[in-house]
């Protein structure tokens, strides 16, 4: 419900009621504000958010599943709602999201050497653990060892 009953452009939402849309916590809320994400009017102690704020608190959390930092994010709500040229704007968005996509890449790229590198332990423990299974002398162990395994078993 909106905290008034006012036209479409001038909706209001609680702090509560934001928290419940997107998800998040009031915490979460007064983060981004402090940050200056948000700027909510007061009334009295309560906080009054704006379908500007609304909207800039979408833009922030979806820049965020996007990866961005909260600084760039508000750097990018800021430029899309200047009066200034919007072909300026797109293609600062367009270079912000080429480099994130280079980040991406490189974190892919590092993930994928490491996912092999445990393939590979994975596959050298499951020879181990098969090896010891049928008998046979583990790596490292002393000389015999194997030998006085039998012996203690009764098999010569």
């Amino acid at each position: 419900m909106p905290a008034t009953s006012r036209s479409k452009d001038e909706r209001s939402y609680t702090i509560t009621e934001l928290a419940q849309e997107f998800d998040i916590t009031p915490r979460a809320i007064r983060f981004y504000e402090d940050m200056g994400l948000l700027e909510p009017a007061r009334s009295g102690r309560n906080r009054v958010y704006s379908q500007r704020d609304r909207t800039r608190l979408k833009l922030t959390l979806r820049g965020k599943r996007l990866g961005f930092t909260l600084t760039e994010i508000r750097d990018l709500v800021t430029m899309y709602e200047s009066p200034a040229d919007t072909g300026a704007q797109l293609e600062a968005f367009r270079s912000a999201l080429a480099q994130h996509r280079r980040q991406l890449e490189q974190q892919l790229d590092d993930l994928q050497v490491t996912l092999a590198e445990i393939t590979q332990h994975e596959h050298r423990c499951a020879q181990l653990l098969a090896e010891r299974a049928a008998g046979a002398p583990a790596v490292g162990a002393a000389p015999g060892a194997a030998r006085r395994r039998r012996a203690l078993a009764g098999v010569r």
